[in-house]
């Protein structure tokens, strides 16, 4: 069930001037002249989960969930199949772009000031916003990990083990503990994002699973066979948008469907 949650105002704002030839490259249909949630009265906008978490879904129809998606279009992007790069808050991702250049990528924001920064595959071509996420009230996660990957047609999936046993993941995605896992990103890229607004003192476990893939389209949208070989890029950020905030990467090759690795253990505090 999803339940429409206080409302969310975002203020957006241009980050610098960017050179002439990159103006007008690359346009956002969302970040673009500021997030009313519920100013449009559509159903489903806005949702989150049983715990205080505002959370999207891959599968979302269009025009929903639009303040916890990325999207917009690259104009001059050249059809390498290559992807994009998303960058967010300092950490960044491969953006799948399509032949004509779209992308929409869901994503859970945090609280308080937030960049982001679209650029083209081959990085010519780029675009940064900056804006403010005030969340009406939803408690802000002290705990989030994001994974990532650099292949499209794959899918990996992030799961979590929390001090009290409790295991995140796509098959079970909220916990009692008020943890949960916000997307599970089936096509390629990423990124599946887990946050904890109150995380239990004790020991976290990371892990990834290769869990199939191995396929991407062409540039007439015709699958065909992708290499087996695939790197997951895992986040942990603690304490986010705070004076103590920590960000850790990992790179880790995934080289084979049913694959599972443990990227990262690590105490909370």
């Amino acid at each position: 069930m999803k339940l429409r949650y206080p409302q969310v105002l975002l203020f957006l704002c241009a980050l610098g001037a960017l050179p002439s030839s990159h103006a007008g490259a690359v346009e956002l249909d969302t970040l673009v002249g500021g997030w009313r949630t519920g100013a449009s009265g559509g159903e489903g906008e806005n949702f989150r989960q049983t715990v205080n978490y505002p959370a999207s879904s891959v599968n979302t129809p269009a025009g929903q969930a639009n303040t916890a998606r990325i999207s917009g279009q690259i104009k001059t992007t050249p059809k390498s199949g290559e992807p994009g790069r998303l960058i967010v808050n300092g950490v960044s991702m491969p953006l799948k772009v399509d032949p004509a250049g779209r992308f929409d990528r869901p994503f859970s924001f945090p609280n308080g000031s937030n960049s982001v920064e679209v650029r083209s595959p081959d990085g010519q071509q780029r675009h940064r916003t900056q804006f403010l996420n005030s969340s009406g009230g939803a408690t802000p996660a002290k705990l989030r990990v994001l994974l990532a990957w650099d292949s499209d047609g794959t899918d990996l999936d992030l799961h979590l083990i929390t001090p009290d046993g409790a295991h995140i993941w796509y098959g079970d995605r909220v916990a009692p503990n008020g943890a949960a896992l916000d997307v599970d990103v089936t096509t390629g890229y990423g990124p599946e994002i887990f946050a904890m607004p109150a995380p239990i003192k004790g020991q976290y476990l990371v892990y990834v699973n290769y869990f199939g893939g191995g396929y991407r389209e062409d540039e007439d949208g015709q699958q065909e066979a992708a290499q087996a070989l695939t790197t997951a890029q895992v986040t942990v950020i603690t304490e986010e948008g705070t004076p103590d905030e920590k960000i850790e990467n990992f790179l880790v090759p995934m080289r084979a469907v049913g694959e599972l690795t443990l990227v990262k253990g690590f105490s909370y505090p």
